[in-house]
């Protein structure tokens, strides 16, 4: 590989996971999975295979599917943890075990409880291991933002005497600061020995706001590998966001020698599928994928984008894939049609019936909303797979009256188990009464978290996209409902998290903190 190419590796499947209530079924996984292929993100991180049977499974189903893809999967630096991941990564065209263990001095001494000679040993052991079993190993120095240097040097020169081929030095805990960072990366590139044996790699948290920044600074100073995720999604505040670090790349020539091999027009698609299927909207400010990226509200902006677009943007909107959702269903629009566009947007269905369900619900929609768009294509996919889930509630009927100065009433039937039950309740609001309606069947003694809405196209017959987050004693849900009327949105949204509390097999990520 050449010395200008830059390796995007995506963790939104594994780090960004770990954002809580932002958990993904195997299905959905794929579905990201083959967006990223589609934008020819060079390693995806699915999962940490060790961390549960779905886990297991998700990684396996990726690797399964994506085939222009390395497919990575995470392990601490054990035995068990690699021959797990060796296992889910067989179907693979080009794997890669990504095994790691703590290198600063406080996770040494009180996480690991080990000497600083029994972490380089156990990290030859592991690396050798994964290299038994498969030819693409990388190792990261845990907390490498807050270790010795000089212990960083000796670890890594024989983590890649032991075969490590990629060597990521992660920012665990969002802690380094652009300058000091990069100076990090030089040093251990002009100490170590054999460093031209290994792509050097970096994994940046934004616990101050500088993932995108340290990432940057540490390609100038040498790295080759950046590990991101879609939206900055992950563990506390984040990671480095692959749109702002690709596009950071690609706008700068003048400054970065390097070039990565994205295709930017699939960075919006994308992010839109991650924000649906974890429930985690984007911020409209949010740089490249956020609504006012583009925007433009000064009368003197306008004036000057009119005149000579470069006045006042530094990209294509059209670029990064803003626009080229245009409308190409309604409701005169067939099966075979509906079928060939979701194949568009990286959507498969595993049967027939899965397909016809959707393609009802499409013609519903199609009957209240005129237009449809691709976002409305994505949110009643979401929908339909929620709804042909295993599921214990089901929403039947829901009546809200609701006039003003009068207290809102909602009549709510689910369906428990196979069997009907009503309930009704008052509250401050439409949507509150449903809710209150729906608690008196299910009786989840949960706490509501989180209650977004986002409209997911313009227009007044838009379909609403609601978030629900439950917390039940720590443990968080997302719930997600999509439909043109808000309030069954909201209800559809409950319902789901509802669904997902009694389905969720609580996961374990048995590393402690982060990569």
């Amino acid at each position: 590989m050449s010395n200008d190419h830059l390796v995007i590796f995506d963790t939104t499947l594994r780090d960004g996971e770990q954002s809580p209530g932002a958990s993904m079924t195997k299905d959905e996984k794929v579905r990201i999975a083959k967006h990223l292929e589609k934008m020819k993100v060079d390693v995806i991180e699915a999962g940490f295979a060790i961390a549960s049977p779905g886990d297991f499974e998700a990684v396996k189903a990726v690797a399964d599917t994506v085939k222009d893809s390395t497919i990575c999967s995470l392990s601490r630096a054990l035995d068990a943890d690699i021959e797990r991941a060796a296992e889910a990564l067989k179907g693979a065209n080009s794997g890669r075990i990504h095994t790691f263990i703590a290198t600063s001095p406080i996770h040494m001494q009180y996480k690991l409880q080990m000497q600083p000679e029994q972490v380089i040993e156990q990290a030859v052991r592991a690396v050798k291991k994964a290299r038994s079993l498969i030819s693409d190993v990388e190792f990261s120095c845990e907390d490498a933002g807050r270790s010795e240097i000089d212990f960083l040097c000796r670890i890594i020169e024989a983590a890649i005497d032991a075969g490590a081929t990629t060597i990521n030095i992660p920012d665990t805990v969002g802690y380094a600061i652009p300058d000091q960072f990069a100076n990090t990366i030089r040093q251990l590139l002009n100490r170590i020995p054999n460093a031209d044996k290994a792509i050097f790699s970096v994994h940046c948290h934004n616990d101050l706001g500088l993932a995108v920044a340290n990432s940057l600074a540490a390609v100038q100073a040498g790295a080759r590998q950046v590990e991101c995720t879609i939206n900055g999604l992950g563990e506390r505040a984040g990671n480095a966001s692959l749109e702002e670090v690709v596009m950071g790349i690609r706008t700068r020539p003048d400054i970065f020698t390097v070039q990565t091999q994205i295709e930017p027009v699939h960075i919006v698609p994308t992010s839109r599928l991650v924000s649906t299927v974890t429930g985690f909207p984007v911020q409209p400010n949010k740089a490249i994928v956020g609504k006012n990226a583009f925007a433009h509200e000064s009368g003197i902006h306008q004036d000057g984008v009119l005149k000579h677009r470069e006045t006042y943007e530094i990209m294509k909107a059209q670029d990064v894939g803003w626009n080229t959702n245009a409308i190409v269903l309604g409701k005169h629009s067939g099966r075979n049609a509906f079928r060939s566009r979701l194949t568009d947007l990286g959507i498969s269905f595993e049967s027939e019936v899965e397909l016809n369900h959707a393609f009802a619900l499409f013609k519903q929609l199609a009957d209240k909303k005129h237009e449809i768009y691709d976002e409305d294509l994505q949110a009643l996919v979401s929908d339909s797979r929620v709804a042909n889930a295993v599921e214990r509630y089901r929403l039947e009927t829901l009546e809200v009256q609701s006039k003003t100065g009068e207290t809102p009433v909602a009549k709510v039937v689910l369906s428990v188990d196979g069997e009907d039950v009503a309930a009704e309740s008052e509250g401050s609001g439409p949507v509150d009464a449903t809710f209150k309606a729906i608690e008196k069947i299910a009786n989840s003694d949960t706490v509501l978290e989180l209650y977004s809405v986002n409209a997911i196209t313009s227009g007044t017959d838009s379909q609403g996209e609601v978030t629900v987050r439950l917390d039940k004693a720590g443990r968080l849900v997302t719930g997600l409902g999509a439909d043109t009327d808000i309030v069954i949105a909201s209800a559809k949204a409950y319902v789901h998290a509802l669904n997902a509390l009694v389905s969720q097999v609580e996961r374990k990520h048995p590393q402690g903190a982060a990569v």
